[in-house]
């Protein structure tokens, strides 16, 4: 190891040798100690960090999360690992194998979902089997073949179930399900979330991050058990959550990559011939919550806002949910700029103390940021990841590795951290988290 850090070939090995350590066999847990189970998004990303160390365990891992969709199409937050405890809420507090008509009956899952990236996953492994042998390519084109159907089932039940007004919008009905659990977008959403009669519990949480500015607070917990009740009292339906879920925001985040998503789906589909009804359906949503994205968003600046549906107002916290179009586009070219000067400059990026040129989950002059706490303002290496990605994408090549290059200099320490403190780097939350080690490989290719 160098004054620096790790040269980039030890810490591709060091990645490496990490994803391997968090097999599970089937699947890869987000974090030994933290998160010793399969999460849908994680697991997206693990999927992307496997692929150029072997294209068929990427095809296991995203085999392993479908395998536990359910009937109406959704793709579960958390895939429970057998015979593994540690972990709050675990199967039991969901139940959802008791109450959920739609869960699988083979598996235990949770009762919520996740930002649907997984078409980008598809996506990156699909690259790599294209440069490899004949049986490669096989194990990859027949994956595509088995779970195509699934891949478009879980985008259809996004775009109906969780935009029944069509907006152009997904409606989260927990914080959770934005993968940015404790963002401060959702702080005026569960003020009005008042907890009956939570049942007792114990996070778990707390027993492997002692630190407890890193977390968020035990009243933020209990808002979070009573939403789980609540689904449990609706047992889980779509059209019950709807009407009766005491929290429920339109995400303008998830709704941007969702609409990439459908692209991204819709692009593999047209080159490996799958049905042009799902292909056009792919386009259609594409559009139509690109479109949404766009109706949030600020005239001059850009910058995008979520929606309280409860209270019926908007959510302007400066949070990195304000990019949501860059990742989707369709904003007018002068705006856009606008937006990637925000996104550049010292309310985020460009901050002047930061330690790396690096995006924050919250501005860091906003008056809800803290810089240790979760997502309410350390850098995430997983969401550089998907930034760099979405502007590679749409061929902004010198951003793009920008980002790559000051987050390669952020992971050279060898930590893998879930998150970091942006003014000093300090490594935080989960240490040998499989995404950080992910996005990596990737990156390092």
């Amino acid at each position: 190891m160098s004054a620096t850090g790790f040269t980039p070939t030890q810490l591709a090995a060091r990645a490496a040798y990490l994803l391997r350590g968090n097999d599970l066999g089937t699947m890869t847990s987000a974090a030994p100690r933290l998160y010793p189970h399969m999460w849908s998004w994680d697991a997206a990303f693990v999927s992307v960090g496997l692929a150029p160390l072997s294209v068929e365990r990427a095809v296991v891992e995203l085999d392993t999360l479908l395998s536990a969709q359910w009937g109406n199409g959704m793709i579960p937050h958390i895939v429970f690992a057998n015979g593994v405890d540690g972990y709050f809420p675990g199967p039991a507090r969901w139940a959802v194998r008791d109450l959920a008509a739609d869960a699988p009956s083979g598996l235990h899952t949770s009762g919520i979902t996740q930002p649907p990236v997984h078409a980008i996953a598809v996506q990156r492994i699909l690259d790599h089997a294209r440069r490899r042998g004949r049986t490669t390519r096989g194990v990859a084109g027949e994956f595509l073949d088995r779970r195509w159907p699934d891949l478009v089932r879980w985008h259809r039940w996004l775009a109906h179930a969780r935009d029944q007004q069509e907006h152009g919008r997904i409606t989260l009905y927990h914080g959770w399900e934005s993968g940015m659990d404790n963002s401060p977008r959702w702080d005026a959403a569960y003020a009005n979330v008042i907890p009956g009669d939570v049942p007792p519990y114990v996070r778990e949480d707390q027993m492997v991050i002692t630190d407890a500015s890193q977390r968020p607070s035990n009243v933020e917990y209990d808002r979070y058990m009573w939403l789980v009740e609540e689904m449990k009292m609706s047992k889980y339906d779509d059209i019950a959550l709807n009407s009766t879920m005491s929290f429920a925001v339109e995400d303008v985040f998830v709704s941007a990559v969702f609409s990439v998503a459908c692209d991204v789906l819709a692009t593999i589909g047209e080159e490996h011939s799958k049905p042009h009804a799902d292909v056009r359906d792919l386009r259609s949503w594409a559009d139509r919550f690109r479109a949404g994205v766009i109706a949030t968003t600020n005239e001059r600046s850009g910058a995008a806002r979520d929606f309280d549906v409860r209270s019926g107002r908007w959510i302007t916290t400066e949070t990195l949910a304000m990019f949501a179009p860059l990742l989707s586009g369709g904003l007018p070219r002068d705006t856009e700029r606008n937006l990637l000067r925000l996104f550049d400059g010292p309310r985020f990026c460009g901050h002047p103390d930061f330690k790396f040129a690096l995006p924050p989950s919250t501005s860091p002059v906003a008056r809800d940021f803290r810089s240790r706490e979760y997502w309410r303002g350390p850098v995430w290496p997983v969401i550089t990841w998907l930034f760099s990605w979405a502007f590679g994408r749409r061929g902004w090549t010198e951003r793009s590795l920008m980002l790559r290059e000051e987050a390669l200099r952020q992971a050279s320490d060898g930590s893998f951290a879930e998150y970091y403190e942006p003014f000093t780097g300090e490594p935080l939350g989960s240490m040998q988290q499989s995404w950080t080690a992910a996005s990596v490989l990737d990156w390092l290719g």
